[in-house]
C-alpha cells in the first residue's frame, strides 16, 4: 500500500504543522521531502490520496480496496 498526497499545498501544510508524537524522532522539513528521491513502484498495489480526506475515510478505502482484492481472483506469476 502506498499512501499520497496529491495536493502539494496540502503536503506542504501537513508538512509544516506537523509534530513529534515518538521523543528524539527528527521531522523532514519541506524542502527534505522536496529532495527525496522517489522510486516508483514496478508492481500493482492499492493507492491512498489522502490529500482530500481524513485518515478514516482513508481506512474505509484501504479496507473496501483489501475486501476487492480478496475477492478477485489472481494469478500472482502471470505468464
Amino acid at each position: 500500500m502506498e499512501v499520497i498526497c496529491s495536493s502539494p499545498m496540502e503536503h506542504r501544510r501537513r508538512v509544516t504543522s506537523s509534530s513529534v508524537d515518538i521523543p528524539g524522532l527528527p521531522l523532514p522539513d519541506w524542502q527534505h521531502i522536496l529532495d527525496r528521491d522517489y522510486e516508483p513502484w514496478d508492481r500493482e498495489h492499492i493507492v491512498i490520496d489522502a490529500a482530500e480526506q481524513d485518515p478514516q475515510e482513508s481506512l474505509a478505502i484501504l479496507l473496501c480496496s483489501l475486501d476487492h482484492l480478496r475477492s478477485t481472483p489472481h494469478n500472482p506469476h502471470p505468464a
